[in-house]
């Protein structure tokens, strides 16, 4: 069972993600972000549960869906917002975009806009770990799209040889672009594509933290021990497009809805805390509140960053060893 400093924490990472999203969406429809963004609304009880679990040293490799990862993994909102402005303020100096941040501090080896990109990242993040004999795990997250890559079978069977501590996450949203899952995935449950490296894989409701957070303990436990990777499935939904651009006119309003109403993470955790004694009402308005504030600071911040400095346009780009 979850306690009551780890149920508040994930609360609390559930509210700035989903903040975070909707200011991004706001902010794109006003013309202030560089590009269009991938957003994770309605995904947060994923990101939130598992990162609740890792520590600085511990790895993950994200996607172009990655806001919430990067978030969850310790980001600062004012500095991940003025990345995707394109400021100079922003984790890689307004470079990177939404689906390119990065922050090696805090073990996020980087979002990936190839799909299935950051999988092999990942698996090679583990190997390090253990090479190096150290107590760390490394995960990759991934869309039900990319599971069906190269990538995504070459790294599951090389970590399964040589049992590295890396737990593939697939964040099964049902859509791989505007294509449903089951017009090109041959099985309904992902999970179940483990057997064939000799590994475990489960499949758990992505919207339920307390699933989320006990499938991937299980995992972490194992990698821990030496016994090599897991696959875990979480079925879950995005609530808008798959960019911010997305005309969405493959899935009807009703099934969004339906979604948003009946399988919203926060508010089905947010009954959780309050029916297993782990918090009050006014403990999680007070939450929902700052959290809310501390998204307003981070606009102020985005906003008022400085522009980058053309003078520097070759910073980073070649080595100087």
């Amino acid at each position: 069972m979850i306690d009551k400093q780890t149920g508040l924490w994930i609360y609390n990472k559930m509210h700035e993600i989903r903040d975070f999203e909707e200011t991004a969406w706001t902010l794109f429809t006003e013309n202030k972000l560089r590009g269009s963004v991938h957003l994770y609304t309605g995904e947060e009880a994923i990101a939130a549960s598992i990162c609740a679990q890792l520590t600085d040293e511990d790895l993950i490799a994200s996607t172009h869906r990655g806001h919430g990862h990067c978030i969850a993994k310790g980001a600062e909102l004012g500095r991940a917002l003025a990345e995707l402005m394109g400021k100079a303020t922003g984790y890689c100096k307004g470079r990177s975009g939404s689906m390119h941040i990065a922050d090696f501090s805090k073990g996020n080896l980087g979002a990936n806009a190839i799909v299935g990109g950051g999988i092999p990242i990942a698996t090679g993040g583990a190997l390090a770990l253990k090479m190096q004999n150290k107590p760390n795990v490394a995960v990759a997250f991934f869309g039900d799209g990319a599971s069906n890559q190269g990538t995504f079978h070459e790294s599951l069977n090389l970590a399964a040889v040589w049992k590295l501590p890396c737990i593939y996450v697939v964040e099964h949203n049902q859509y791989g672009m505007t294509v449903p899952s089951w017009q090109s995935t041959s099985v309904p449950d992902l999970a179940v594509r483990s057997a064939a490296y000799g590994i475990p894989g489960e499949t758990v409701d992505g919207n339920d933290v307390a699933a989320v957070y006990q499938a991937f303990a299980r995992a972490k436990e194992r990698a821990l021990k030496g016994e090599g990777p897991s696959l875990l499935e979480c079925k879950t939904y995005r609530w808008r497009g798959h960019w911010t651009g997305d005309p969405e006119v493959y899935r009807s309003r009703e099934k969004v809805e339906e979604w948003k109403t009946q399988r919203d993470p926060i508010r089905r955790f947010r009954d959780y805390l309050l029916v297993h004694g782990l918090s009050t009402e006014e403990e999680l308005d007070k939450i929902e509140k700052a959290a809310a504030e501390k998204m307003e600071a981070a606009v102020e911040f985005a906003i008022n960053s400085p522009e980058p400095d053309p003078a520097h346009v070759l910073d980073d780009v070649f080595y100087e060893g």
